[in-house]
């Protein structure tokens, strides 16, 4: 395969959320709500965090980085989506394809190694009480999640890399963004090479981080279950309880809308699915965390 880029279209037509013109503002202003709430309310958490002087633990540091990350994953996507309703256009040029789902990766993906950190944490906040302010310093939370960024940056860029090398002509994505399973099956070159970065990819950071957030809370579990007063027992899962909302919420709902839209014919109704999903989700892993 040669390594030009062969793209024979310079913009593509994204899904309309409705046909309806006398829904089109109540579908913005519904969606525009939840952006606000779900912004207003990260940045709630973030100014708490950042002045309350009894909240800077490593807890509280990773749930500030939760926050910022569900901004800007929020923002990769809805503000697009809002234009495209306000004033009835679709498109959305190759380039601004390209960095949607280049951040939709690099902070999606993210937000997976947060919740797996934060996992980590608790583990070694309830295993190993004693140590867990010297293990978890600062330097150790800071390197943590700059080397996860790092390596998403990578992967984005890594991604977007081998879409360049494709070539494509059919214009119109079944979606509301550039997500990237429609956004590769409108490509006419063989986009083998990419499928397998995107199923390792996926798997590695999916699959990675669920089985170390199921790891650390198995470990979590048999040390409650070792604890002879009820007061640790309850004083645990309270320490615990905000990060298994955001990790049952993430990924239940997840796994619920793709499996849901794997099994439909209907690309309105994936489009749906993926936008409760995507905003939805959002406003209500503030709320959880709150």
């Amino acid at each position: 395969m040669e390594s030009t880029n062969h793209t024979a279209v310079s913009e593509f037509l994204l899904l309309r959320l409705t046909e309806d013109p006398a829904l089109q503002p109540l579908i913005f202003s519904h969606f525009m709500f939840m952006y606000l709430v779900t912004i207003l309310g990260n940045l709630l958490i973030i100014l708490a965090v950042s002045n309350d002087f009894h909240l800077h633990s490593p807890m509280y540091f990773f749930l500030c980085r939760l926050s910022f990350n569900d901004i800007c994953l929020s923002t990769s996507i809805i503000p697009k989506m809002l234009v495209h309703i306000q004033f009835q256009d679709q498109s959305i040029t190759y380039s601004g394809c390209l960095t949607q789902r280049g951040l939709v990766i690099v902070f999606g993906y993210l937000e997976n190694c947060l919740l797996a950190v934060m996992a980590y944490d608790r583990y070694l906040d309830v295993g190993y009480p004693l140590r867990y302010t010297v293990i978890m310093n600062p330097c150790l939370c800071a390197l943590l999640v700059m080397v996860s960024l790092s390596i998403n940056i990578v992967v984005g860029l890594l991604h977007n890399a081998m879409v360049l090398r494709l070539s494509f002509t059919a214009l119109e994505i079944p979606n509301f963004f550039c997500e990237f399973t429609q956004f590769i099956k409108l490509t006419c070159s063989d986009a083998l090479f990419v499928n397998i970065l995107v199923y390792i990819s996926s798997s590695m950071f999916g699959g990675v981080s669920i089985s170390g957030i199921i790891f650390s809370y198995v470990h979590i579990v048999s040390s409650v279950l070792r604890m002879p007063s009820s007061e640790g027992t309850h004083k645990t899962f309270s320490i615990c309880g905000s990060h298994l909302s955001v990790f049952s919420l993430f990924y239940g709902t997840g796994f619920g809308v793709y499996i849901v839209s794997s099994v439909t014919d209907s690309p309105r109704q994936t489009v749906v699915d993926l936008v409760m999903y995507s905003v939805v989700l959002r406003c209500l892993s503030y709320l959880s965390t709150a």
